[in-house]
């Protein structure tokens, strides 16, 4: 993950958001879950600006996208209060492993502040640009 890459993938959840009519903060990290870039759009509320770093971090600090993690984080889930560890991630969408072309995993994508369905539609579509 290289800053350049971040602001391809920043751009592309920008112009998702914007066609769904959402506002969003977006976070994006490397493979260790260190930041790399993070923007908070015009009109985007304060909140979502932690609410995205953490599902950024859950996915890459697990190596899988926060939806998919959610749902054995439920209770009397496998993995049942995960959120309370590692200083508080998020199991639910929005959060999106990056890989590169070779299916390395680079980084990963955080974004919050419209439903969690289109979070969850934002981040995946920007992921995708990494595979085309």
């Amino acid at each position: 993950m290289n800053f350049e890459i971040s602001q391809s993938l920043i751009q592309m959840a920008k112009a998702e958001a914007a066609r769904g009519g959402f506002a969003v903060c977006i976070t994006v990290l490397d493979a260790a879950a260190h930041p790399v870039a993070f923007v908070r759009m015009d009109g985007a509320n304060i909140g979502p600006i932690e609410v995205s770093q953490k599902k950024a971090r859950t996915a890459a600090l697990f190596q899988a996208d926060s939806l998919q993690l959610g749902q054995a984080a439920q209770p009397g889930g496998a993995i049942y209060t995960l959120e309370n560890t590692n200083g508080g991630l998020i199991s639910f969408g929005g959060g999106v492993v990056l890989r590169d072309k070779t299916g390395a995993i680079i980084g990963a994508i955080g974004v919050a502040g419209a439903t969690v369905e289109a979070d969850e539609t934002i981040a995946q579509a920007a992921a995708a640009i990494l595979l085309a």
